[in-house]
């Protein structure tokens, strides 16, 4: 099964301040404010939902396709996410702007000021599926990530007009986008991702009910946190996946992204929906106790170990089976 996934491509570089923002600030001259912070250090991560999507499907032994814009500085994280498994042949290169990244600095109190410069992301608008699908002998699924919003739009525009099986995920952008642009990129979407606060979300923008929404898409999937998942589908009842045992909570920064990956992996493997949620429950949970996004391994050994434990021998029967095809 040949899977797309279309998202922004980023890194993030984040710095720490010992001290508090707050003494740094003075009453009457917050009109004229001009600061600067000397920081302890500074930790710069590969990151977007694309690659991080991506660089989850590779360590299971799948080969996604990035589809996405980058600028001249996206060699070193190239040769990083071909190493782990993904195709980033179809990764636009921008020939005037940088990467896209978020600059952040965070307080002794965890206060934070921060920028996002979206750079070649916005050239994601130009890049045309048909040349993607071409080149690696069609394509089975895409999924349409938060990328540049008027890339977003195209790619689900050509998808319904060239007859591709897509996903609509749009996680971030939500907040930016109005009801005529969530309906637009949701209605005949194959299968719908979001969290249970963005569902709510997707439902008030878009006028349309749960109900209605069901019968617009063919699969709903929701994350609920530390409660697993729920998958819904018109006319059936719902499927509930619980997640692992965590050994910590690090950071949940990129859980979604690692969930998204396992399901996806799933779908291709041909597993059930409930199959390819519990595969994506159990990456989601190694991401979460790993600080970064994609710094993690997996250890096929370690992960049906766990996999068993949480969802007993007859699940881990069948997944390994397909770990193990993919580790050969």
């Amino acid at each position: 099964m040949r899977i797309a996934v279309t998202g922004s491509i980023a890194t993030d570089h984040l710095m720490t301040f010992p001290g508090r923002f707050a003494d740094q600030l003075v009453a009457d001259q917050l009109h004229t404010v001009s600061l600067s912070f000397l920081v302890d250090n500074l930790d710069v991560r590969r990151g977007g939902v694309g690659p991080n999507i991506c660089f989850g499907m590779g360590q299971l032994g799948t080969r996604p396709i990035l589809v996405g814009a980058a600028g001249s500085d996206f060699d070193e994280y190239r040769a990083w996410l071909e190493r782990h498994g993904v195709d980033t042949a179809s990764v636009r290169i921008s020939e005037v702007l940088h990467t896209a990244r978020f600059v952040c600095t965070t307080d002794a109190d965890h206060n934070q000021i921060g920028s996002f410069y979206t750079g070649a992301m916005s050239e994601a608008r130009q890049i045309e599926l048909k040349a993607v699908a071409d080149r690696v002998g069609g394509l089975d699924l895409v999924l349409i990530g938060a990328d540049d919003p008027e890339a977003m739009l195209r790619h689900t525009e050509e998808c319904r007009t060239r007859g591709i099986p897509f996903a609509a995920d749009f996680s971030q952008q939500i907040a930016r986008m109005d009801g005529e642009n969530i309906r637009t990129l949701m209605e005949g979407a194959t299968y719908l991702f979001s969290n249970e606060y963005e569902k709510g979300l997707i439902e008030s923008k878009s006028g349309w009910s749960d109900a209605e929404i069901l019968a617009k898409v063919g699969t709903r999937v929701t994350t609920l946190g530390a409660r697993g998942v729920r998958i819904e589908r018109a006319g059936q009842e719902p499927i509930v996946v619980g997640c692992p045992e965590e050994t910590a909570k690090v950071d949940p920064t990129g859980v979604g992204d690692a969930f998204r990956a396992g399901f996806l992996t799933g779908l291709g493997w041909g597993v059930g929906l409930e199959r390819a949620a519990q595969v994506g429950c159990m990456l989601a949970t190694l991401v979460i106790e790993t600080l970064g996004t994609q710094e993690y391994t997996l250890a096929r050994a370690h992960f049906m170990e766990r996999f068993t434990k949480a969802y007993g021998d007859a699940a881990a029967a069948e997944v390994r089976t397909y770990l193990t095809a993919a580790s050969a």
